[in-house]
């Protein structure tokens, strides 16, 4: 899975073959197909780690509004700490447009990811750390166009992903000058 990965953030999802993804890991290609018997199974595992690295930035400490804080945060430091991890993700996200069953996994990781993001503000709005008449389902939406959008390379390189995070933390009430935080 993380030859695949690999071969991904390198070569793109066309540059995908599973030849080169065995011996990148070491193994022969029956060993890879006893494993993941598709390239679909093979996508699917690649896209799992990917959201098992993104699952890393949720903490739960603090209250909502902090978790939201931090987890925008954390999001944005990961993307640029961790390059391949966008390109992987924005290669699969462009690939679900013309290939159904990538489709269908990519759609049902943003469903989930969207369901937490939307858990959270629904928490935040709740213990009154946001405004009592956030969408919270529209403004996970937002959340996660905007992090998605910071996959790509335009929005990766330069300010303009910290610039949609700092917006963002103001529209939501969450900036530090707002909160009177010294971070």
């Amino acid at each position: 899975m993380l030859a695949a990965y690999r071969e991904i953030a390198e070569r793109g999802f066309e540059g995908l073959r599973t030849r080169e993804v065995a011996a990148a890991a070491g193994v022969n290609i029956a060993t890879l197909h006893y494993y993941f018997p598709t390239k679909e199974s093979l996508i699917k595992a690649v896209l799992e780690h990917a959201m098992d690295r993104f699952r890393t930035t949720l903490e739960p400490h603090g209250s909502p509004s902090d978790q939201l804080r931090n987890y925008l945060r954390s999001v944005r430091k990961l993307l640029l700490d961790e390059p391949e991890l966008g390109a992987v993700m924005a290669e699969l996200a462009l690939r679900s447009v013309r290939d159904r069953s990538t489709g269908k996994i990519i759609g049902g990781m943003y469903e989930t990811w969207h369901a937490a993001v939307r858990g959270l503000l629904r928490r935040a709005v709740r213990d009154a750390n946001l405004r009592p008449e956030l969408d919270s389902d529209a403004t996970a939406a937002l959340i996660v166009a905007t992090l998605t959008s910071m996959t790509l390379p335009v929005m990766a390189e330069g300010k303009r992903g910290d610039q949609a995070l700092r917006q963002l933390e103001s529209w939501l009430g969450m900036d530090n000058r707002r909160r009177g935080s010294s971070k």
